[in-house]
């Protein structure tokens, strides 16, 4: 039986994640599961938005580290986007990626604290080398046709800007849009390791019992994210930009004397510091990588293996709810909002929430991992799915799924996946700050004893393995021929 190469691959996959279940942590551990999720629920259709204090402030913040943050980091990833060609500086921006926005926030709070800065470099870091990969591909894919037809002798930069810039302008603006969404998820979870942002005051009701306080929290959020194009228009963005710096509130002075102490003391692997020698550095580093690092890297592994299949099962389901080749108009509203909360909600604040409710293992993070990534590509699949006009004789209901429709979308389908399981990995590896035994829980309980130095290193450890699994999902992707548009590829 002839089996094509993506069928193939997919039942690789799947088989491996069948094979990590076995190793997988997946137990509901509290008592009463379905009488909280019902408390929840009924704490979000019974908001109560007048108990929240200081939930006004929280909002300017969010929205003041999300724009201040984007807009450093796109400025910082165009200009890396032209030297792009670069190796040096592909290697660099796929470092700085690999790095989630909540580890480079618990670095920077152990010399700047909660200062305001914090938060902004948490957020400009890693999207800058985001934004420099993307751009480079917007502007590698210009129509090369106007630069053949400028004027003879014309410099390399009036070339730049008369004949690339004009045709990449709408996708770069387009990108960087979709990016803002995205730094206003990021700066709303910064709030979950102090900072005064929407997660800071989501933890304190959730912690408290208060699910009314909950429920108008993420009602407010889904708002904001839901309203986005109604606010933020592109005649807007500069006035933010500009506004923006002037809301982040204040912080604590930076203690210079403390950053330079953190990068010249505290990072230093310990028997260094003690002078211990080569066998104190070996027996160093034999305990982490035994005791931390490879427990870390193998439950990273299972959970982001399982994760990656479940929000595939999830996409395949989830995309007819908007497709119009399937029910009505109020059908496809209703799957609209369904798919806008499951991809507006962080995967790190949904992992929280269902943690809270079905006690910590790794079922948490596996659902939510699923419905928000399955969330992104099934919006994504849906749209696509409105493209493809059927002949009048088609098949109805399942048939229709089966074979007219999933044939179709599935090499687009496996390219949206497969450039989200580096993604995937990289939200993995963060969620162990809420418990669960990826290589963020030992990031997390190295910063807790003060071990700066065994921190960074298992830090170091997180972005390789991410920039190992990038480089496989391109390999993936390049054998089966399957192409992500650059439009696309932030999701």
């Amino acid at each position: 039986m002839f089996l094509s190469p993506s069928i193939r691959i997919t039942l690789c996959f799947v088989g491996i994640a069948l094979l990590c279940l076995f190793a997988a942590d997946l137990a509901v551990t509290t008592i009463n599961p379905w009488e909280d999720l019902a408390n929840l629920f009924l704490g979000i259709v019974t908001p109560d938005f007048f108990s929240l204090e200081g939930i006004g402030t929280a909002l300017l913040r969010t929205l003041a580290f999300a724009f201040t943050g984007v807009a450093l980091g796109s400025a910082a990833g165009f200009l890396l986007a032209l030297a792009f060609r670069w190796r040096i500086v592909r290697v660099f921006c796929a470092f700085i990626r690999a790095i989630h926005e909540l580890f480079w926030a618990l670095i920077f709070l152990q010399f700047f604290g909660f200062h305001p800065l914090t938060g902004v470099l948490a957020i400009a870091i890693p999207y800058a080398g985001i934004f420099a990969k993307v751009y480079s591909e917007i502007l590698d894919e210009v129509d090369p046709t106007p630069e053949r037809v400028l004027p003879t002798g014309l410099n390399t930069l009036s070339a730049f800007l008369y004949a690339r810039i004009p045709d990449a302008l709408p996708h770069l603006i387009t990108y960087t849009s979709y990016r803002l969404e995205c730094g206003l998820r990021s700066s709303a979870v910064l709030g979950f390791v102090g900072l005064p942002t929407l997660g800071y005051y989501l933890e304190s009701s959730f912690a408290q019992g208060f699910y009314s306080e909950v429920g108008a929290l993420l009602l407010m959020f889904y708002v904001l994210i839901a309203t986005l194009r109604l606010w933020a228009r592109p005649k807007l963005i500069p006035f933010y930009v500009v506004a923006a710096p002037f809301f982040l509130g204040d912080g604590l002075p930076i203690v210079w004397g403390n950053v330079v102490r953190f990068f010249t003391e505290d990072i230093v692997p310990s028997p260094i510091r003690d002078d211990e020698g080569l066998a104190g550095l070996w027996t160093w580093f034999s305990d982490l990588a035994l005791n931390e690092a490879l427990p870390g890297i193998w439950n990273t592994l299972v959970l982001t293996q399982i994760a990656l299949v479940l929000t595939g099962i999830v996409t395949l389901l989830a995309f007819p709810l908007i497709s119009q080749h399937f029910g009505g108009p109020v059908r496809r509203t209703f799957g609209h909002v369904l798919l806008v909360i499951g991809r507006s909600t962080p995967e790190y604040m949904l992992a929280y929430i269902l943690l809270q409710l079905w006690g910590p293992s790794m079922l948490p993070a596996v659902v939510a991992l699923a419905l928000h990534n399955g969330g992104i590509i099934g919006h994504l699949i849906g749209r696509r799915s409105n493209e493809i006009a059927l002949r009048p004789d088609a098949p109805h209901g399942i048939n229709r799924y089966t074979y007219e429709l999933v044939p179709r979308l599935y090499s687009p389908f496996l390219a949206f996946l497969f450039y989200r399981w580096e993604i995937i990995m990289r939200e993995t590896a963060i969620l162990g700050i809420l418990g669960i035994y990826t290589l963020g829980f030992y990031v997390d309980s190295a910063i807790q004893n003060i071990q700066f130095d065994r921190a960074i290193v298992l830090i170091l450890v997180t972005a390789l393995l991410n920039i190992l699994v990038d480089m496989i999902s391109r390999r993936v992707r390049a054998g089966l021929k399957l192409k992500v548009h650059h439009t696309c590829e932030g999701h």
